[in-house]
């Protein structure tokens, strides 16, 4: 709504800027989203790293008018869905692309190696008490239905030695806290071992790391290393969502509860680790009762933080395929 919001104040001030979005949010609603909103040329669908460059590199390849970008040369880029304007422009008027403009989708974008991705981090100038988002692997094994990364299940990584390299970079600089943003970040268990004995090994003694991770998947020898660390070098997050079986069953979701409370407790035995547990509110079949008992399960495992957050039904997910039957408003 606020985006939408700001195109429409946009296109006052920037009558000629065309306007692009991009994001999940938008990637898989696009012919749709693009219907409605007429002052918006575009939308990257996909992954934006790749094609958003390439979108920047068509700018090259415009018309005479030198506002208007060809419709051939952005034909070419995959991961695009956009209104054609036609011949010199003919399908424009106002800030507007007439409503009966094709609508052209390219074939979908090969997903990226992500070992091609530029670090996104130069001298940190400006960043120095920021948090500091990275990410090493992308994509997540598990459907949870309302998680637009069950989309794809594969899991890509980042180089360990690339990953290595650039964490000392973070350590050199003392950053306050770097946040992975991998959604599961202990998938692969000789990925999530050799990150931690890394910034076990080099702690400046100032940086915090941040995991999002599956309690239940940790083994002894990753608790083992994890009670190890200086309080606070390492703090999880760790989602539980919900403890009543018949909803973690319907979202489609693999966790075993009694294995995840023993490994929180035994995490919180160390007293150098900081955890937050995670529930969402509104999930199938989870009343007012049902998420009461909920909360004080999770409640019971004494996290430092028990994060609350709202179900949000996101276009692609599983979950708005199922919101009606669920009399989700």
């Amino acid at each position: 709504l606020y985006i939408r919001e700001l195109v429409h104040d946009l296109k006052k001030i920037l009558p000629d800027t065309e306007i692009w979005l991009g994001g999940p949010e938008v990637s898989y609603r696009a012919s749709e989203l693009l219907r409605e909103e007429p002052y918006v040329r575009g939308i990257m669908a996909g992954e934006g790293e790749e094609t958003f460059y390439r979108l920047l590199r068509a700018a090259g390849e415009r018309t005479s008018a030198g506002s208007i970008w060809k419709d051939q040369a952005l034909s070419l880029i995959p991961g695009l869905v956009f209104r054609a304007l036609g011949a010199d422009g003919e399908n424009r008027e106002d800030g507007k692309v007439r409503a009966e403009a094709e609508i052209v989708t390219t074939p979908p974008a090969p997903l990226l190696d992500l070992n091609e991705i530029p670090f996104a981090y130069g001298d940190l100038q400006g960043l120095e008490h920021r948090i500091i988002y990275y990410e090493s692997s992308r994509g997540c094994p598990f459907s949870c239905s309302y998680c637009l990364s069950s989309i794809d299940k594969s899991v890509r990584f980042r180089d360990l030695e690339l990953v290595k390299e650039e964490l000392a970079f973070f350590l050199e600089k003392k950053v306050p806290q770097v946040k992975f943003v991998d959604r599961t970040f202990n998938c692969r268990k000789s990925h999530s071992m050799a990150v931690w004995q890394f910034i076990l090994e080099n702690d400046n003694g100032i940086t915090n790391f941040h995991f999002e991770i599956s309690a239940d998947l940790l083994s002894e020898e990753e608790l083992a290393l994890l009670s190890k660390m200086r309080p606070g070098l390492v703090q999880l997050e760790i989602g539980v969502q919900t403890t009543n079986p018949r909803t973690i069953k319907e979202i489609r979701r693999k966790m075993d509860l009694g294995r995840l409370q023993k490994n929180v407790e035994k995490i919180g035995s160390f007293h150098n680790i900081h955890q937050h547990l995670d529930l969402i509110a509104g999930l199938p079949f989870e009343g007012f009762e049902s998420f009461r008992h909920s909360f004080n399960e999770v409640f019971a495992m004494r996290p430092e933080q028990l994060q609350l957050g709202f179900l949000k039904v996101l276009s692609g997910s599983h979950m708005m395929e199922m919101a009606a039957g669920y009399s989700l408003r």
